[in-house]
Parts: C-alpha cells; structure tokens; sequence
C-alpha cells in the first residue's frame, strides 16, 4: 500500500498527493477480475465479443472515470452531500413506480434512452453513505441509544419496502444486509438484534402471506430442487449439473456443454460464475474467489486505519456489502441458498452493477486516500 509522509498528515492533501495515495494494489484487482468477467461473457455468447462482453468493456472504462474521480474527491464533500445522494436514490426508486421499465415480470428500471438504470442499485451505495454520516454526527460513538436508533432504521425500511414492491427480493436483502452490518459496526447492541429477529420470527407468517407465487415457488424449490426439475427447479439443477462437471480443472474455455448447448440458463448474468466453473473447474472457482477474497482483504485494511468514524463505517460498509454480493451469488447458484437474482459484482453483465460497484470502489479508496483526516460532526476537517 502507498502511505503518506508524516508531513502530508499535518497539511491539506494536493492533488499529487492524492494520486500517490491510490491503492494501486487494488486497482489492479479490480482489473484483473473484470478482465475475468469480459472472458466469461465472451464465453457465454460462443466465442463472440456480441451481445455482451463489448458493452461490458466500456461500461468497464466509462465507471473507471467516476471511480477515479470518487476516490480524489475530498471525503468531506462526500459526507456533506451523503443524505443527498441517500434522497436522490431515493427519489428515483419512487420514479420506477411511476415510469418504470418492466422485464421479466418485474419493474426495477429507469428507460434513459442510451442507458437502463437501476436505482436500487444505486441505493446500496447511497444507504452506507447515509448510515456512516448519521452515527458520525451522534453525540458519542459509544453504543447508540435505542432512540437513536429510529431514524436510521427509517432510512433502511423505506427503501426496502419500495423495492420489495417492484419485486426484488434479492436487493431488499441486500438492503436489509448492510444495513444490519453498518448498526453492527456503529456498536449497536446485539440484544437489539435480537429483538428484530424475534420480532421478524413472529412475523413469519403475515411475511410468507405477502411473498409472490414465484417467490414462495424458489423457497419450495430451495428446500427441494428435484420436485420440479423442469419447472421451478430447473436453474438449480442445470447449475449443478454444469458446476458437477467440471471437475477439478474444467472442460477448457469454451468447451462448457451446459453453457454452449443453451442448457444454462441466465448465464450472463446470475449465473456467470456457473460458467467459469464448468470451464475452469474447482480450482478456477477457487482462484476467482481467492482474488474477491484479496479485494475484501483490502478493503477493511483500508477502513481500520481510517481515523474518523465516517471513514471506517464507511469503508467497512462498503467492503463488506462486497463481500454480501459474492456470498450470496456463490451460495446461490451452488444451491445453498435460494435463487433472489443477485449478480456476481465485476463479472456478470449488467450497466448500473458495474457502475455501482466500481464508484463504491472509488469511496473506499477516497477513505484510504483521506485516512488521516478527522471529520467533525458537521463535516469540518482536521489533519491528523
């Protein structure tokens, strides 16, 4: 890692500085597991760079620009404006309601013309920055009161319940997710927790009463795949048999029977990571996973020695919810989990992941970048 001089801790960072302060290290991880994402989804369109695998690139270069540009960006700026942006998401998760683009049963996106945006990915990113700013600004960052808690509960809740309504249960989790995560870190009680659980476990049954048929369909079908194998459980099974056969090394880059004889379903997407595997067998997986292990690694050396509050829940938020996006699409499509459409971050096909992703990418540097800068409540500075 590059670390300042004692001298820049003492002064107001220049842009030189900033650049020199770039986890390039991690920057490069980035690349070298998207380089992976571009070779699957050449891959999963036999051996061609159409439909997927070019737009991917430049969707690639285009994110790399903001992510730069997040990252150099004072991290006082980004505290400022961090309920801003949670209202923006926000606002345009609401906007899908009203003009909303359907597919695949469901309404999740913004039609732009050249570009299909997904605001609750978008949420992910702004609902950490919002959480962070919000026990930054407590008091004490000693354990929260119970009090404390109900705001940040409502910016947790409000989203979840508008994309639940969309459907998608897989990004209300997520939601759910790291949210828990950032009341976990910013030292809420785990009796806390508790109670939520026990509340959620009482309302299990007016919960399963509200989940669609398809929804209720992919738990049945988690607790047993074989009962449906050309209907529900089909996708189960057909990632089974692909990750089954390839063996320790795999068939060989394009020679997956699953994914080239159009047996696997949503390869470009959830289930990517079902093509490497049957390509490159356990241990390509186990590489893949071994680099996303690397980038989460990184990622909380860089929050722990951040030395304002923000800048850990910040970057803590951020590494682990990262973590969340590769547990739960590996668990999903090696069926440990049930199948809730979450995409394998940098490797599966799709415009506002990618962009979502890499700008989280580019704040979790801007805390690297900024770790010596103490924010106050108010989002006043001070080098440390």
């Amino acid at each position: 890692m590059v670390s300042f001089s004692s001298d820049i801790g003492r002064r107001e960072l220049s842009l030189t500085d900033k650049v020199r302060g770039l986890q390039w290290g991690l920057i490069l991880l980035i690349c070298v597991i998207s380089s992976i994402g571009f070779a699957m989804l050449y891959s999963a369109a036999n051996g061609s760079m159409q439909p997927w695998a070019s737009k991917q690139v430049a969707r690639f270069a285009i994110a790399f620009v903001p992510m730069i540009g997040a990252a150099l960006i004072d991290i006082r700026h980004w505290f400022r404006v961090s309920y801003w942006l949670y209202g923006l998401a926000l606002a345009l998760i609401v906007a899908v309601d009203l003009r909303g683009v359907i597919g695949m049963g469901a309404q999740r996106w913004i039609d732009l013309g050249f570009f299909q945006l997904q605001p609750s990915e978008l949420m992910k990113i702004a609902l950490i920055l919002a959480l962070a700013r919000y026990f930054h600004s407590l008091p004490s960052e000693n354990s929260p009161r119970l009090l404390d808690l109900i705001v940040p509960s409502g910016l947790i809740v409000v989203p979840v319940l508008l994309v639940l309504k969309q459907p998608d249960l897989g990004t209300a989790m997520m939601l759910l997710a790291a949210g828990a995560i950032v009341f976990f870190l910013a030292g809420v009680r785990l009796w806390m927790f508790g109670a939520v659980l026990a509340a959620v476990a009482g309302a299990a049954p007016l919960i399963w009463s509200m989940l669609r048929d398809y929804q209720k369909a992919r738990l049945y079908t988690f607790l047993s795949p074989d009962t449906d194998p050309l209907g529900a459980g089909y996708h189960i099974m057909q990632s089974k048999i692909a990750l089954g056969s390839g063996g320790l090394f795999g068939k060989g880059f394009l020679l997956g029977t699953q994914t080239h004889l159009s047996f696997l379903p949503e390869k470009q997407t959830d289930f990517i990571f079902t093509i490497l595997a049957e390509e490159f067998g356990l241990v390509g997986g186990l590489c893949l996973l071994t680099l996303y292990a690397l980038v989460v690694a990184y990622g909380f050396v860089i929050a722990l020695r951040s030395r304002s509050h923000f800048g850990r829940l910040l970057g803590l938020g951020l590494a682990t919810t990262f973590f969340l996006y590769v547990f739960i699409n590996t668990a999903m499509v090696i069926g440990l989990i049930p199948v809730v459409g979450v995409p394998l971050p940098l490797i599966s096909y799709g415009g506002t992941a990618m962009v979502t992703v890499m700008f989280g990418f580019g704040l979790l540097m801007n805390v690297g970048i900024h770790r010596d800068v103490r924010i106050s409540r108010l989002g006043e500075s001070q080098m440390a």
